[in-house]
C-alpha cells in the first residue's frame, strides 16, 4: 500500500509464455470480494418477540450487527415441515 505502488489487486506475472501457452486453472487473480449469499442451516429459533420485533436465534449468523437476514424454513427432502 505504500511507496507509490499502484498494483494492489492488479495482475502481475501469470506464468510462462510459450510453454505451456495457457494460464493454469486455479491461478490466483484479482476479482470481486464478498457480496455473495450465504446459507446457514440447523439454527434454532429460540424466541419471537413481536412487541420488540425481535427474533432470537441460537447460533452464528453471517454479516455484521444491523444487517438484514432472510430467515426461511429448511427444505429437507423426505420430511414434512409443519407450517405455523
Amino acid at each position: 500500500m505504500t511507496h507509490g505502488s499502484k498494483s494492489h489487486r492488479a495482475l502481475g506475472s501469470i506464468g510462462a509464455g510459450t510453454t505451456p501457452g495457457h494460464v493454469y486453472k486455479g491461478k490466483k487473480m484479482p476479482g470481486r470480494l464478498g457480496g455473495t449469499k450465504t446459507k446457514i442451516r440447523k439454527l434454532k429459533v429460540v424466541k419471537v418477540d413481536s412487541e420488540l420485533s425481535v427474533v432470537m436465534i441460537k447460533g452464528a449468523v453471517p454479516g455484521k450487527p444491523g444487517n438484514l437476514l432472510r430467515i426461511t424454513p429448511a427444505k429437507i427432502v423426505g420430511k414434512n415441515i409443519p407450517k405455523n
